[in-house]
């Protein structure tokens, strides 16, 4: 356990930044319910309420946590179609403006840029096949790119969070 430990902080120090166990229970706790108070996230890690509120505030400044967020069930919104892209291109994808590119299409959910036999992988949400297939043309509109394998999800076990205690082998 020790040098689990210690392979964490040695994890987290290469980023600028400290997180200790702590920290990680407030991340964990804040997962389950980011809508709970100071005091309860506090009495989950036995911190005074002052002491978690700093806590949490310091993690958001380092950029630990990114953001505050709610989480929606696509399908209740008319996004129930999951696809993931790769994206072929005759040219270096991860620049800024790729990234904006990609950005400025309301259907793509995350871009990465990837090694393997394409250049990105392009996360996309849709009510229907047939927006699907508009994004894929806007998809093409992106400078550089030549071309795009798809993988339409037919159904999702789960999706998770980072967990904050991660397994160091």
């Amino acid at each position: 356990m020790a040098g689990q430990q210690s392979a964490l902080a040695d994890q987290t120090e290469r980023k600028g930044c400290r997180v200790d166990d702590l920290d990680r229970g407030l991340l964990a706790a804040l997962q389950r319910d980011a809508t709970q108070s100071y005091a309860a996230l506090a009495a989950a890690v036995g911190l005074s309420t002052g002491a978690a509120h700093e806590r949490v505030r310091k993690l958001r400044e380092q950029g630990v946590i990114r953001r505050t967020t709610v989480d929606v069930d696509p399908a209740a919104v008319g996004r129930g179609v999951l696809a993931f892209v790769l994206v072929e291109a005759n040219a270096w994808m991860g620049d800024r403006p790729t990234r904006d590119a990609l950005a400025a299409l309301p259907e793509v959910e995350e871009a990465h840029v990837i090694a393997g036999p394409a250049s990105l992988l392009v996360k996309i949400r849709v009510g229907s096949p047939e927006q699907l297939q508009a994004a894929l043309r806007r998809l093409f509109q992106v400078e550089g790119v030549t071309g795009t394998q798809t993988v339409v999800v037919l159904e999702s076990f789960f999706e998770r969070s980072p967990d904050p205690y991660p397994a160091t082998d």
